[in-house]
């Protein structure tokens, strides 16, 4: 199957398409350096916690800046990159408290950009492949209470973030697949 995206595509599912390609990868490398690094290098988990919300921020800001972004997308986009670049600052700060504080940050944050981004795809619903999306999202929310609860409860390990993304990338890559092959088919 090719993941390419026709040129005949409108600009927002092409720019989506590639985009999704590239937060799945690096969701993936995330993980692994999260879960193979980050236990043995305090720095290195202070860093990959701080980077993930601002790649989705900055992932965001693409999304926005393409062609026929549409305004129903652009108000939760908007909180999202806030909330995002917010959340960055937060976890850095957390990393230096425990594991528990970074937990606590991770959820909520988890709950509030979950929510913008599954309000966002339901605003895209017709450029297609945005289920997906829209699944990451509320998966988030759930998870992000989880992840409050743990860190409330004084979690000890932070590894659980490493499925999270993960969990996060494979659904963007079903939203790529699905709009590559949207834009086949018109």
């Amino acid at each position: 199957m090719t993941t390419a995206t026709p040129v005949s595509a409108p600009p927002l599912a092409r720019t989506l398409h590639r985009l999704y390609l590239a937060r799945f990868g690096f969701a993936v490398v995330w993980a692994l350096l999260l879960a193979l690094v980050a236990p043995h290098a305090a720095a290195v988990l202070t860093a990959l916690l701080v980077l993930y919300p601002l790649v989705d921020a900055v992932s965001v800001v693409v999304e926005l800046r393409a062609p026929g972004s549409g305004p129903g997308a652009r108000a939760s986009g908007i909180a999202n990159v806030v909330l995002s670049t917010l959340a960055a600052v937060a976890l850095g700060w957390a990393s230096t408290a425990s594991v528990g504080a970074v937990l606590g940050v991770w959820g909520v944050w988890a709950v509030a950009s979950g929510a913008t981004q599954l309000l966002t795809a339901l605003s895209r619903r017709r450029t297609g492949g945005q289920w997906p999306v829209a699944a990451s999202g509320g998966l988030s929310v759930l998870v992000g209470f989880a992840f409050l609860a743990q860190g409330l409860q004084g979690a000890t390990s932070a590894a659980s973030l490493a499925g999270y993304a993960v969990v996060g990338g494979v659904l963007f890559l079903v939203s790529a697949l699905r709009l590559a092959r949207t834009a086949r088919a018109a």
